[in-house]
């Protein structure tokens, strides 16, 4: 967890979304932004800072915001009653800095729908009234926004497992294998510098590619992978790796029949069958 006094005291959000973003914590802002727990003008704000943030910070944003999303399309797929007590529970496990009336502003935050249909069709003014407070709700204090942070937080973790992540996990090939109990690691040099990393796993059928320290392509080439079947045919593509995607795992499915991994330097748009030598062949059997 970040700090801001020596790793002793967790770092909370600013009062405003400007300070945070100056601060250069625009990913941790993810969450209030895919619950659209922001006005208009912050949401403009993030949006503003993100497109032109690096690539490594907007690719993190973006993942929190889809993973957000998907926990609450998950959550929301049926209309259970949450269990007695969740409340309570999750927030007993969040930090010390949760001030000690949060259940209750959390509470104020949600009024009972039984309640406000009891009293009967609402005025003009009274609609009015009731916008407004809803806007005011979208722009918190700093206590406040902790609050709405906290309950992201909360809400995507359970348990110390986070649900995002759970389900990003269950959606996200990469992490499939990664994860899979017979998973083991290969590596091989690459023709240039650099090494190709494998992380194989027999029961996904797949293995994850990474390359560390492998130059980018020649201007107007691109590096193409290919399974070299076991029975001596043909091999076949697997795709193709620019500059970009150096920097990003591949997943390559259907290993079963091959038994080598093979990477070569070919035309942008890539070729019907490999050009040799190779600049990198991994073995895929034990």
């Amino acid at each position: 967890m970040d700090t801001n006094d020596g790793g002793t005291r967790p770092r909370g959000f600013a009062a405003d979304i400007a300070t945070d973003l100056k601060a250069g914590r625009a990913v941790e802002l993810a969450e209030i932004y895919a619950l659209d727990a922001v006005s208009d003008d912050e949401r403009a704000a993030i949006d503003a800072y993100i497109s032109t943030a690096p690539q490594a910070e907007r690719d993190a944003f973006n993942e929190r915001v889809r993973q957000a999303r998907e926990t609450l399309a998950l959550a929301f797929t049926a209309e259970e009653e949450p269990p007695a007590g969740l409340l309570e529970r999750t927030l007993s496990q969040l930090p010390a800095q949760l001030p000690a009336q949060a259940p209750a502003q959390l509470a104020e935050a949600a009024p009972s729908q039984p309640a406000a249909e009891a009293a009967g069709p609402a005025s003009g003014d009274e609609l009015a009234a009731a916008r407004h407070k809803r806007e005011e709700r979208r722009r918190p204090s700093a206590t406040r926004r902790w609050l709405i942070g906290a309950a992201a937080a909360a809400a995507l973790a359970l348990g110390g497992v986070g649900i995002g992540s759970y389900v990003a996990s269950q959606n996200d090939p990469v992490k499939q294998v990664l994860q899979a109990q017979d998973v083991r690691e290969a590596t091989a040099s690459v023709t240039g510098g650099g090494t190709v990393m494998l992380s194989i796993s027999a029961s996904k059928d797949a293995v994850v590619v990474r390359m560390k320290d492998v130059p980018p392509p020649p201007a107007g080439k691109v590096y193409q992978m290919w399974l070299i079947p076991k029975n001596g045919s043909a091999p076949v593509s697997q795709g193709l790796m620019d500059a970009e995607a150096l920097t990003k795992p591949a997943v390559v499915s259907g290993i079963g029949p091959a038994s080598t991994l093979g990477i070569t330097v070919e035309p942008a748009g890539g070729s019907s069958s490999p050009t040799l030598p190779t600049v990198a062949a991994a073995r895929l059997d034990s």
